[in-house]
């Protein structure tokens, strides 16, 4: 018998949403049954998924599809292509985020460089895939962002919860959605922010009113409320009028959205019913006695640990950075993270492009050859766009210097940097790390580049560059 929502502003079928999440579900690689399989999470598969291949330029390119073989042979400027499978399994898909790690990549980097209770550091954590992956390898983990919403979400993708408390939780939460009524909001349900009524649809606001108000209301542990916060985040994009698809919260009218009423009570009971699954999988998954956190007060350029990471692996923003507040500010009106200007944070962040004209005014320079040639080149067309670029390898020489200073003797720091092109020209950011990084007292290991197939940054096509290099630094 169909379950329908008959008081819902428009009706709502749990069994069509049911439906719907099973078809989805069926077209994902590793599913059977109804339930998710993890394919070769733990262990790796034999050197039988890599082979050699010749792109269109005539380059060699290794193609390794799915797990990284933890002794792939390696040399310096080897190019590969990492076709990744597991980017939206257990809690690793909880939420949209941009320019996201693909879980083998650190996965690889964590088991061919540590062991089994190490403490491994991610000094730009974003959503917490390095210590997801840390944690289910058994290792111990520190993940730093300057941002809130980033240290909540990867918070609550490393808390295991409690089946049959989450499953409770769950069946509460349809039931309620199912009966939404708007008479049921009052107007002290509604959190305010600015153009927050351009943002969403009348009918919008009152749905979301009504999920967060219900999930506030759950009988239940404060980690179990924020898994279905996260949930109730992870839809607000998507309901919004803004694109869907850029860092940038934007409304773009040629886009023509379309947002309906209902469409955040049925997007949100699917995501539950995607998710909920996953996070039980992950909690069955995780080992016992293995530390994971995310302190508030440090941030990449001011890391208070001396000698104690056994290694270091981050993907560090671009040079022209995501604006990480801009991009989760809707999210964070609505969870209570962010209240009024996003300025302040953004000064925050690495790589950021809220800087004054007095400090662009001159030429900046950082003290490697070839980056001080680029940022001249870049002065010469725009001196804002030049200072952003070099106050972008400024704190990411603070990094490397907090870095080498946490890091244990012979440890090593793994990161994976992005090039691209800044007004016309070429800004090789790997080579200019390397150089930064042999001015602090690193040695360079090696260095090899990921060819990047699907790019998560939504930036011109002529300053994207389709290739990422892991940099292995040694203390």
């Amino acid at each position: 018998m169909q379950t329908i929502a008959q008081s819902s502003f428009y009706p709502i079928s749990l069994d069509e949403i049911k439906a719907k999440v099973a078809k989805k579900n069926g077209r994902r690689n590793g599913i059977s049954n109804g339930k998710i399989h993890q394919v070769n999470l733990f262990y790796n598969q034999p050197l039988d998924n890599v082979k050699e291949i010749i792109n269109e330029f005539g380059e060699k390119i290794i193609r390794v599809d799915g797990e990284i073989p933890i002794d792939l042979p390696v040399k310096d400027k080897d190019r590969f292509l990492f076709i990744s499978y597991d980017q939206s399994i257990l809690t690793h898909g909880l939420h949209k985020y941009p320019a996201k790690f693909f879980p083998e990549l650190p996965r690889w980097l964590i088991k061919r460089y540590s062991k089994e209770s190490d403490i491994i550091l991610d000094p730009f954590s974003g959503s917490g895939t390095t210590n997801i992956e840390a944690l289910l390898s058994g290792r111990h983990s520190i993940g730093i962002d300057v941002d809130p919403f980033s240290r909540y979400l990867s918070k609550v993708k490393i808390t295991p919860l409690d089946e049959k408390e989450l499953q409770s939780a769950q069946k509460y939460l349809l039931r309620f959605t199912l009966n939404y009524k708007p008479s049921k909001v009052s107007a002290r349900d509604i959190p305010v922010f600015p153009y927050r009524d351009n943002w969403f649809n009348k009918e919008i606001i009152l749905e979301l009113a009504y999920l967060k108000k219900i999930i506030e209301a759950l009988d239940t542990s404060e980690d179990i409320k924020d898994f279905f916060r996260i949930c109730f985040s992870s839809i607000i994009r998507s309901i919004s009028n803004a694109d869907d698809n850029c860092t940038r919260t934007v409304i773009r009218k040629k886009l023509n959205k379309k947002v309906y009423p209902a469409d955040a009570l049925k997007r949100f009971a699917e995501v539950i019913l995607v998710n909920v699954p996953k996070m039980i999988e992950f909690s069955q998954n995780c080992p016992i006695d293995v530390r994971v956190s995310f302190p508030d007060t440090m941030d990449a350029r001011n890391i208070n640990y001396k000698d104690y990471f056994d290694l270091a692996v981050t993907s560090p923003p671009y040079a022209n950075a995501v604006d990480y507040p801009r991009t989760h500010q809707l999210e964070s009106y609505w969870l209570g993270l962010t209240r009024g200007s996003l300025t302040p944070l953004k000064k925050k962040h690495v790589g950021t492009e809220s800087v004054s004209s007095n400090e662009y005014k001159q030429l900046h320079k950082i003290g490697v050859k070839e980056a001080d040639m680029t940022l001249s080149k870049i002065f010469r067309k725009d001196p804002r766009r030049s200072y952003i670029a070099f106050k972008y390898l400024d704190d990411m020489r603070l990094n490397l210097l907090e870095v080498h200073k946490a890091l244990k003797k012979d440890g090593k720091y793994a990161v994976v940097v992005g090039n691209n092109k800044i007004r016309g020209e070429l800004f090789e950011n790997w080579k200019y790390i390397i150089e930064l990084a042999k001015n602090i007292g690193f040695k360079v290991e090696n260095y090899f580049a990921s060819e990047i197939i699907k790019h998560f940054i939504k930036v011109p096509r002529e300053e994207r560059i389709n290739t990422d290099w892991i940099i292995v630094l040694q203390k």
